[in-house]
């Protein structure tokens, strides 16, 4: 940490000496283009028809100005790395925003009094013209992330009409669980719909709201864009007539984690071909089965083509994906971490492709709120990793036009702990490191801090955004980021505690 400060602050050295220069070569040069062009005003009109002496007076005049101007640019300019955090802090204390709450508001006659918001509306000029905002998370595991992004969705859709929520998770799980909403309670759809690691106690409430929405005029809907798999794709559905058929794809999806976990290359080559013709079969009856689908999930309009994508994503899978993961697995083995990337490189082409296909041909007029990790949706999550071999991650891989549509919120804490992915032990935020980005932040002091960074010019207090600073991933994992680079605005929470665990 002391090389990388030493660094910064000698490449700040650098920039200074050079603007200091450029600022003396501008005004030295106005001092001579003013007196070479004469008379533009009264008063250089009266020193153009001054004595000689007097005209030598004003010149000197002129350039103790200058050199008085020079000298306060020269001494404001240096500041050591201490000073420059204390004036970060302070520009985060002036031109952050504080939120009120984060906890989910109650509906009251059919909507939330729009009061109950006034805190977000700094929002409006900010996504006036975005059709997507992507609500990231450092960890899945802090309860304070799932109850801020519902608070965060409860408004977007009531007040600024975004009315589908995209999940990491599944999309067939996701158009499944759409599909029979109305039918099911809100803990049924969300254990149905989404990974577990959202299966808390403070995400029930999204799920709550998008139920009781759904008989009103422009409902909240659910969709998904993650081709891993959760829950078999047939999984009681009564739509496919040939059960045999049925029976064989269970069977194989229930095989699938095996495989992912496998080392036998051949071993699972020998029962690929297999597999591919089971999910081309099933392709053609979703196909002729179109009136069933729909009966069987009525609350879904684009059941049909959501169906068919998730067969064709299985399909995918079975081609490449399953041999990706059983390749990572034998060459880590070996030592080659790099084979961890190529895999999490496919899945995440794989769900930018799946978003790019929902905001353009399932539902090209609709506005998007996508609930993922930070990793997921930054604007440049390969910078990060400078060794060859590092990829572009889903953010990164929108169209260019989609990504000048989009608002991209990292969210990040400051303290408490968060809980592991797998084990759903308790990990602590570690301590602030100095200038890092929740440090700066923090200067805020409030408990919920929101930043802009997209709609900032650099200057003094602001630099932070536009240098290479520490962000934690995980809240223990150090990263150097260039946060502007990566996000459109930052939601910092004070202190994180672990969800309560729905089983």
């Amino acid at each position: 940490m002391n090389t990388t400060v030493g660094q910064m602050n000698k490449s700040n050295h650098v920039w200074r000496k050079r603007l200091q220069a450029m600022i003396l070569t501008v005004t030295m040069t106005a001092i001579v283009i003013t007196d070479w062009l004469g008379p533009v005003n009264s008063a250089q009109a009266q020193a153009a028809t001054a004595q000689p002496e007097q005209k030598s007076e004003q010149a000197v005049k002129q350039g103790d100005q200058a050199k008085e101007q020079v000298e306060k640019t020269t001494d404001s300019k240096a500041r050591t790395y201490k000073e420059s955090i204390a004036d970060w802090k302070k520009y985060a204390n002036d031109h952050a925003y504080a939120l009120n709450s984060i906890q989910p508001e109650k509906r009251v006659n059919g909507s939330i009094p729009a009061s109950n918001f006034e805190d977000l509306d700094m929002l409006i000029p900010l996504l006036v013209d975005k059709r997507i905002v992507y609500l990231g998370e450092s960890t899945h595991g802090a309860a304070e992330f799932n109850s801020a992004k519902t608070r965060l969705i409860q408004y977007l859709h009531q007040q600024l009409g975004y009315n589908y929520v995209a999940f990491e998770s599944g999309l067939s799980d996701a158009a499944i669980a759409q599909g029979k909403m109305k039918n099911k309670t809100a803990k049924e759809t969300m254990k149905r719909s989404i990974f577990s690691v959202w299966w808390t106690e403070e995400t029930l409430p999204l799920f709550q709201y998008m139920k009781d929405t759904q008989d009103s005029e422009r409902p909240l809907r659910l969709v998904g864009f993650d081709i891993q798999t959760q829950t078999p794709l047939l999984k009681d559905a009564s739509w496919l007539k040939d059960k045999a058929l049925q029976e064989k794809i269970m069977k194989a999806e229930a095989d699938f984690s095996k495989w992912r976990g496998s080392k036998d290359l051949s071993g699972y080559r020998k029962v690929k071909p297999e597999l591919l013709n089971l999910y081309k079969k099933l392709v053609k009856q979703v196909e002729s089965q179109e009136e069933a689908l729909k009966k069987e999930y009525p609350n879904e309009p684009k059941i049909v083509v959501l169906m068919k994508r998730a067969v064709e994503d299985r399909i995918r899978l079975i081609d490449e994906y399953i041999e990706i993961n059983i390749e990572r697995n034998i060459a880590v083995e070996k030592g080659d971490m790099l084979a961890v990337f190529r895999a999490t490189e496919w899945r995440d082409r794989a769900m930018a492709n799946n978003l790019i296909w929902l905001a353009t041909e399932v539902y090209p007029t609709e506005k998007f709120v996508v609930w993922a990790h930070n990793g997921h949706i930054s604007k440049a999550q390969s910078q990060i990793y400078s060794f060859k071999g590092a990829h572009k991650w889903m953010g990164e891989l929108m169209p260019k036009e989609l990504q000048r549509q989009s608002y991209v919120m990292g969210l990040y804490m400051a303290s408490g702990e968060s809980a592991d992915n797998e084990t759903r032990q308790p990990i602590p935020v570690q301590p602030l490191i100095p200038g890092s980005l929740e440090d700066i932040l923090s200067g805020a002091k409030q408990p919920y801090t929101f930043m802009d960074l997209r709609y900032r010019d650099n200057e003094r207090g602001n630099s932070w955004m536009f240098e290479r600073v520490f962000a934690y991933d995980w809240g223990n994992m150090p990263t150097l980021i260039v946060a502007r680079n990566h996000y459109d605005g930052i939601l910092l929470i004070d202190k994180v505690k672990l969800p309560r665990y729905i089983p």
